[in-house]
């Protein structure tokens, strides 16, 4: 299936999928559909492994342009492959990875892997990308706004230095949502053909005192 696909009827608003199976991803190809969720239960060992990478000063910051069939994923992080946890991380990297290749038809993708202790992207905004994949591994996650609940005309560079409150972005504060830990997120964005209007709409989340820093995997079509 590609994502070029050109739906002939758009409807007002664009629906947000959440679930706890990962096939409900493929969901992200129906046209109504701009935004997959998925909430996941994960390995103890990856949790304590993520609990003990965030717990050390040094930053992580990762970026690959990688071949799926190529790539050795047991090589990422390399200083923290002796924390208990790490192979059972590295294979969940490689499976989400894999996923999202599978998912799109990809032979390649952009992979970034980085430890964040402050909002990237702090304003609601639109990916300029066909889709995207997110997880928090650990942290607070990446959240997300209704599609009936911005007003699209106040985004970005309209705000005018304003906060997203200030300037009217968000119609009902209620709407606002957060992506749980460990949770898949797919994205889908304004490059996506038909949905040019109707991309995804999240930004970064403000870290707490209780969780001051987040790991955060994207992946990207290459």
């Amino acid at each position: 299936m590609s994502a070029l696909a050109q739906p002939l009827f758009r409807a007002p608003y664009s629906e947000a999928v959440q679930s706890d199976d990962l096939a409900d991803l493929s969901r992200i190809y129906q046209d109504e559909v701009n935004l997959c969720v998925i909430e996941r239960s994960i390995d103890p060992r990856i949790e304590s492994f993520i609990d003990s990478l965030l717990a050390s000063p040094q930053e992580i910051s990762e970026i690959h342009n990688l071949s799926i069939a190529d790539f050795d994923f047991s090589g990422l992080i390399p200083h923290a492959s002796t924390i208990d946890g790490y192979l059972e991380f590295y294979r969940d990297a490689a499976m989400l990875t894999t996923l999202f290749c599978d998912l799109f038809e990809l032979e390649r993708v952009g992979l970034r892997l980085r430890t964040l202790d402050r909002p990237m992207c702090p304003k609601f905004h639109v990916d300029h990308v066909p889709c995207r994949m997110v997880s928090t591994y650990g942290g607070i996650g990446t959240e997300w706004l209704e599609d009936r609940a911005v007003d699209r005309a106040k985004l970005g560079i309209n705000t005018h230095g304003l906060n997203d409150r200030q300037a009217g972005v968000i119609l009902d504060e209620s709407s606002i949502h957060r992506m749980p830990a460990f949770s898949v997120g797919l994205l889908k964005g304004s490059n996506w053909a038909g949905n040019e209007q109707h991309g995804a709409v999240h930004r970064s989340p403000n870290p707490s005192e209780d969780c001051p820093r987040r790991l955060l995997l994207t992946l990207d079509f290459a």
